[in-house]
């Protein structure tokens, strides 16, 4: 299988749409922050192995705690998976912390502010 194939498009969708709903609805852990967004996943050709990447909407100490929480439910996200979406293999989920939604939130304010500043100067 190509590494951009259509099927491997379509599980990488699949796979964060799933994601998504357990991360919000399913797992109780208070570490976890309710702004958690999962950004993209990547499931390896051979469907063993995904990495997540995940945007938290706080501070530091939330994306940290947040990314405890989700390692340590790991077995039991995988599990929903394996429940969920009818593959093969079930893929061993990685997280990785994203901020890019947080760089945009910040880059808009910014721009936003100069804005105002050439506005108020006119």
């Amino acid at each position: 299988m190509r590494k951009n194939s259509i099927k491997n498009t379509r599980i990488n969708g699949e796979v964060q749409r799933e994601l998504s709903k357990i991360i919000s609805q399913e797992i109780k852990d208070p570490r976890i922050h309710p702004l958690t967004s999962v950004i993209e996943v990547i499931v390896a050709p051979d469907l063993k192995t995904c990495r997540a990447y995940i945007s938290v909407l706080g501070d530091e100490e939330a994306r940290k705690n947040t990314l405890l929480g989700l390692k340590n439910a790991e077995g039991y996200i995988r599990k929903q998976l394996a429940a969920s979406i009818n593959l093969r293999n079930t893929p061993e989920i990685r997280f990785i912390m994203d901020n890019s939604i947080e760089y945009g939130i910040n880059m808009t304010k910014k721009i936003d502010e100069e804005m105002k500043k050439i506005n108020d100067a006119n």
